[in-house]
């Protein structure tokens, strides 16, 4: 009986996840609106930090620089000591397109004592939009494209709810067998930990955002304390996503087709590095949250298909009706990325791998090789 009734834990939580967890995984209501028809004329002033980012960054700008919108938009790059040519590849797309104007190039400053890398560069954008008195501020990566109508549906999403930031999960490039296996679940997990719902909701104290593309009213950025206040966090989105709402203002978080990234990784290695960068941190270097986690991450998806070959008729069943809640939960993402629905039976392999590579980000910070990131440690211990 005790046997069965451990069993029966995973299907328990399953049904948990399903019910009772602000239906993350019903991606029909966070997707992304449709741009409105009518155009819009709040003036937006995008802001990039880009630190060797040659490879990708032309086709962000020229993308920012041909928006169907038509309100002001000016894009601002922050040059973080790219040794590639970053700042002249961005220079030469706009003026490809006759844009210039509408491209300021920063040379990045030193990096500040106790600032991460991204935000030091993002505070600078921040100091330079002041001059052309935005309406909002557009925080996006240096590798997402951004379709002609997405900054339109931004903002009209934005005005029409009263919201302080609104982001957009953009679509991950999806095209080697690496990226199939684990790029979908890196956006399940995610959202796992931050449902939408509650995000949106202003009675839960649930703050989240998705960093490569982050619409921000700049009133609300001042009375959070500005990203002064968060300069030491690696997860940086989320960590201003949580100053905002805590001041009282209004998010929400989708996905969308809309906004893509160009980025590749060809390897599993390239994403474990990925997710290793930030996974100890988000476990507040705690030894026994990573022990939680991982016994966590077992229970849940590693034991349903072992129950399932172990030969017993009771945990047999158990195992599959987990397994199978949880390839229900997942379909929808492998869906979102146009994939076949078998993918969705992969989840329990999946997960294996996100446990080893948060296992491998704990010892690196115990290696004082933490939160690396283009060159940088960003998650030291003191």
């Amino acid at each position: 009986m005790i046997a069965h009734a451990l069993a029966a834990l995973p299907l328990l939580i399953w049904l948990y996840l399903l019910l009772a967890r602000g239906g993350f995984w019903r991606l029909s209501t966070p997707l992304a609106p449709a741009a409105p028809e009518h155009d819009l004329a709040a003036k937006v002033v995008v802001i990039i930090p880009a630190r060797d980012e040659a490879a990708v960054v032309g086709d962000t700008i020229r993308s920012l620089l041909q928006q169907n919108y038509g309100g002001a938009i000016q894009v601002i790059l922050v040059d973080d000591a790219s040794a590639d040519g970053t700042a002249h590849v961005a220079s030469e797309a706009a003026a490809s397109i006759g844009a210039s104007a509408r491209l300021t190039i920063l040379s990045g400053a030193p990096l500040a004592p106790g600032w991460t890398g991204k935000l030091w560069a993002m505070s600078q954008g921040v100091r330079a939009a002041a001059a052309f008195e935005p309406d909002y501020l557009l925080f996006t990566d240096a590798d997402i494209h951004h379709r002609p109508d997405n900054v339109v549906a931004l903002v009209a999403h934005a005005e029409a709810n009263s919201l302080d930031l609104v982001s957009y999960m953009v679509e991950l490039s999806v095209v080697t067998p690496a990226e199939k296996f684990l790029i979908p679940a890196f956006l399940f997990f995610f959202l796992q930990l931050y449902p939408p719902r509650w995000i949106a909701s202003r009675r839960l104290r649930t703050a989240g955002a998705a960093g490569g593309c982050m619409l921000v009213r700049p009133q609300a950025l001042v009375r959070s304390g500005g990203l002064q206040a968060i300069r030491s966090q690696i997860i940086d989105d989320c960590a201003l996503a949580r100053s905002i709402k805590t001041v009282g203002g209004s998010l929400w978080l989708g996905l969308t087709h809309t906004a893509a990234s160009t980025r590749r990784y060809g390897s599993s290695a390239e994403i474990a590095r990925m997710i290793s960068r930030s996974a100890f941190y988000q476990l507040r270097h705690s030894y026994l949250l990573l022990g939680a986690t991982i016994f966590g991450l077992g229970i849940t998806y590693v034991l349903p298909p072992l129950l399932v070959i172990c030969g017993d008729q009771v945990a047999t069943a158990l195992g599959l009706a987990a397994w199978a809640l949880m390839s229900v939960a997942y379909a929808p993402m492998v869906r979102f990325y146009r994939l076949s629905p078998l993918w969705s039976l992969c989840l329990p392999a999946i997960a294996l791998f996100y446990a080893g590579a948060t296992i491998h980000s704990a010892v690196q910070y115990a290696r004082q090789r933490g939160g690396q990131w283009k060159g940088r440690n960003q998650d030291l211990r003191l």
